[in-house]
């Protein structure tokens, strides 16, 4: 077998022994412990729905009884009047404790969804992320899982109330007078004919529409906000501000497009469901067949009265219970998109490392399938070597050091580390073995100790204090209000350099015996960088240690330096000998030196 066969399809990456559900079947598989409660909550409604006829068919009986020739029976007038009470007081009771445990129902779901998310989340490859909006992902975690609450906690009984109120409120009617009840079905008849036309390409379409337009405000919200110290720094707040104008005047857009495609349909279906009109209905027909006398007049008081109890609820429902259903289902389909990410797949039967010489053999990677990225990057990396990529911009330098911590494996060709591929060494054992640090760094809420020791929970202070200490960050950790306990975010803001040199602080005490580095120092000063570049030679022994380099202090101080442009290495080796040949890593040495 070559080294290359061990590279599956993109497409075909096996999955972890644990991630064979799809996303579906996640979402179904999490709400299916809260069966009985689903359960209970509908046969509540049912019931509250049922007695809440009671006080209108009481009202009828009432009406009919008072109205008939002859004297007026008082004990059948006070037992409608006492079971009409009766009813509401049921209805009161079921609903509110259906209500009460569709809520309580809510949050749990809410809760169960939102772990089982972050659950993936953590185990998804970390270039995913890279490749995503960190607004999307904020709206799926927050709003759209929010949205879900009127799936739970509204809907059952809205729909309970549009289905069960008008059947039973129909089989009385038709033991009254069939044609009257027929009659009155109409208003309801014309409402539902409206449905179908909300459910059209075009208008799901324009619902895709709106739920993009609302992830880029979220996301252009985000990106300004952690960028708000850097645009207030250097004035840029007009350029800063326009994406977020530009998301936003989007938005009006697709709304205003949105509303106009549906208010006609809205207004036709909140005309004929509106009371007077379903009243207007039920006295035309009622006054045909009283005046041709195929009705009693006193019948037609149970019509006017369960005439409005046929279109209330179903326009409670189409009015905010159709919208939201809809908004639930499209937001449980992000949702289900987020859980069906294929986790980081792990070999069923992990090999430990020997070593931790790094080699690179005909490795190709692209983020798309029509597109490479690296084009058979052949390199080896020796154990006790500090090995620096250099190159012009976009030619694959941060690629390149992503593959290596595994946050993409390569479409084609293999990355070995002390013999034994990546995709064969369990993500435990590799984290352990490979730490990082890139210029994009994201700490925590949490406290600068719990920051520093998120790769080793159970590292004592003085560890942490020492690790601080080389990356020359505890100074400054000391003048924070609560020193190592300020919570990050919270109590104290750190600026760009700050971060870094927390985030390397934190590589430094996992202390793996493979460092990435993706210019860790870019926002350090110089008197800071020279000291951490200090500390980064007395660390080096046996440690192997990648870095992208833009500066010539780093490159200086590299064994070996790679030149990679658009993909290819183009250039390899010692950098007086590169500067010696005068080629493009001499050139762009040159270029460098005059800044």
């Amino acid at each position: 077998m070559t080294t290359t066969d061990l590279a599956p399809p993109r497409e075909q990456h096996p999955p972890s022994p644990d991630a064979d559900d799809t996303g579906e079947q996640s979402v179904a598989g999490l709400l299916r412990p809260y069966r009985w409660s689903f359960t209970a909550v509908v046969i509540l409604q049912v019931i509250g729905a049922v007695a809440g006829l009671a006080p209108l068919l009481a009202v009828v009986e009432l009406g009919r009884a008072l109205l008939a020739s002859g004297p007026i029976d008082h004990d059948r007038v006070w037992f409608v009047v006492i079971a009409g009470a009766a009813g509401l007081l049921v209805r009161l009771l079921f609903t509110a404790a259906s209500s009460g445990i569709g809520h309580l129902l809510d949050g749990q779901v809410q809760l169960a969804l939102r772990r089982h998310l972050a659950e993936r989340l953590g185990r998804v490859p970390i270039g995913w992320f890279s490749r995503r909006r960190t607004g999307e992902l904020t709206k799926v975690v927050g709003q759209d899982v929010s949205a879900v609450h009127p799936f739970i906690a509204h809907s059952p009984g809205e729909l309970v109330s549009a289905f069960v109120v008008p059947l039973l409120s129909l089989a009385y009617l038709f033991t009254v007078d069939w044609r009257l009840t027929l009659i009155t079905l109409i208003p309801v008849v014309l409402a539902l004919a409206h449905v179908p036309l909300m459910m059209t390409p075009a208008r799901l379409r324009e619902e895709r529409r709106f739920d993009a337009a609302m992830g880029r405000i979220a996301d252009s919200v985000v990106e300004f906000v952690q960028g708000i110290s850097v645009v207030k720094a250097f004035g840029g707040s007009g350029r800063a501000h326009r994406r977020f104008r530009t998301a936003t005047d989007d938005f009006v857009d697709v709304y205003h497009r949105f509303v106009r495609g549906i208010s006609v349909i809205a207004a036709g279906m909140q005309l004929v469901l509106s009371p007077p009109f379903a009243l207007l209905v039920v006295l035309i027909g009622g006054t045909v067949l009283i005046t041709t006398g195929g009705l009693p007049p006193a019948d037609l008081l149970p019509f006017l009265l369960l005439g409005l109890g046929l279109t209330a609820p179903v326009a409670a429902l189409i009015a905010h219970g159709f919208d939201d259903l809809q908004a639930a289902r499209r937001a449980v389909g992000r949702i289900r998109d987020v859980l069906e990410v294929a986790p980081l797949p792990e070999p069923a039967r992990p090999i430990a490392p020997q070593g931790h010489r790094v080699e690179l053999r005909g490795v190709r990677f692209g983020y798309e399938d029509d597109r490479e990225v690296l084009r058979g990057i052949d390199l080896v990396l020796e154990p006790g070597t500090v090995t620096a990529i250099v190159g012009p911009s976009g030619g694959g330098k941060s690629t390149l050091v992503r593959l290596l911590p595994r946050f993409f494996d390569p479409a084609h060709g293999s990355i070995t580390l002390g013999g034994v591929d990546l995709r064969r060494i369990s993500s435990h054992d590799l984290y352990r073995t490979v730490s990082f640090v890139f210029q994009d760094v994201r700490l925590l809420r949490a406290s600068v100790a719990d920051n520093i020791m998120l790769a080793v929970p159970h590292a004592g202070l003085d560890e942490v204090v020492r690790a601080a200490r080389t990356a020359n960050i505890h100074d400054r950790i000391l003048e924070l209000p609560h020193g190592y306990d300020t919570v990050i975010g919270q109590e104290a803001g750190l600026s760009g350099g700050e971060a870094q040199r927390i985030a390397l602080a934190r590589a430094l005490l996992a202390d793996t015996p493979v460092l990435v580095l993706d210019e860790a120092t870019a926002f350090a000063d110089p008197q800071t960088e020279q000291a951490v570049r200090q500390a980064l030679r007395a660390l080096e022994g046996d440690r192997t240690i990648l870095v992208i380099a833009h500066r010539l202090e780093t490159v200086a101080d590299a064994d070996t330096v790679v030149m990679l442009d658009n993909g290819s290495i183009v250039e390899q080796g010692r950098p007086a000998d590169l500067l010696a040949a005068n080629g493009r890593f001499a050139a762009f040495w040159r270029s460098r030196e005059y800044r």
